[in-house]
């Protein structure tokens, strides 16, 4: 059972699993809300781990950087430990000056400079839309919580610094709402393999006014998407409130 990347055995993940970027704030998630966490995996220390979260197991791993890293973790999630709803909570950069630091997005969808969903569709478009039902039950939960999300598209790109400088006028211009590094990739793999998948996001870079969270701050300030990401799955697993 164990993969070259993820050295757990069968059955230790759950059906369904929250992907941060940083293993480090997977380690947080356990930690913080999980009941009973337990390390199934830390293969190159991209920790992972089940407990249970309302009396239902849930797992968390961490998927790294970019799209090729995701892209290794949530396919062995799904093809070989059965992992069924993917749910990706991670940071982004705002686009527009009206979406300010701290802002939850629920990504519908995501633009890509990437090449992987066109090697899928035989170098045709593809649609990287996350899964309608858990988009809407995350809108749901934040609602019930009294918390105020943006829904809209993203951008994942292949750079970090990225060549194109107009780039960012063209994604406001298009009305997308953050630049981040995995999104379209996770929608690309839950197509093919035919998971599940939504990605939450929570602005960790203001990239027009400069504004910026500390590596410290982007590993423990996201408490409010991973509690929307924990209503959304509690909702998939049966959880009673």
């Amino acid at each position: 059972m164990p993969t070259p990347h993820i050295s757990a055995a069968a059955g230790d993940f759950a059906e369904v699993v929250l992907m941060p970027g940083d293993p480090l704030r997977a380690r947080y998630i356990a930690e913080r809300f999980l009941e009973s966490p337990r390390e199934v995996t830390a293969v190159r220390n991209m920790y992972g781990f089940t407990g249970t979260f309302r009396g239902k197991r849930l797992s968390v791993m961490g998927h790294g950087m970019g799209i090729p890293s995701l892209s290794i973790y949530a396919t062995e999630l799904v093809t070989e430990y059965g992992a069924r709803v993917l749910i990706r909570v991670g940071s982004c950069g705002a686009i527009r000056k009206d979406v300010p630091m701290r802002s939850v997005i629920v990504a519908t969808g995501a633009g890509t400079d990437s090449k992987v969903n066109r090697m899928r569709m035989l170098d045709h478009d593809f649609p990287a839309v996350a899964d309608f039902t858990l988009a809407r039950r995350a809108v749901e939960a934040a609602e019930r919580m009294g918390r105020t999300v943006r829904v809209g598209s993203v951008f994942s790109t292949d750079f970090f610094y990225h060549p194109q400088k107009n780039l960012l006028d063209v994604l406001e211009r298009m009305g997308m709402l953050a630049v981040e590094m995995e999104v379209a990739g996770l929608y690309g793999v839950a197509a093919e393999f035919g998971a599940r998948a939504l990605a939450l996001l929570t602005v960790s870079d203001q990239i027009r006014l400069g504004e910026h969270l500390s590596p410290s701050e982007r590993q423990t300030s996201f408490d409010e998407m991973i509690e929307v990401a924990l209503e959304v799955a509690a909702s998939e697993l049966g959880a009673t409130p």
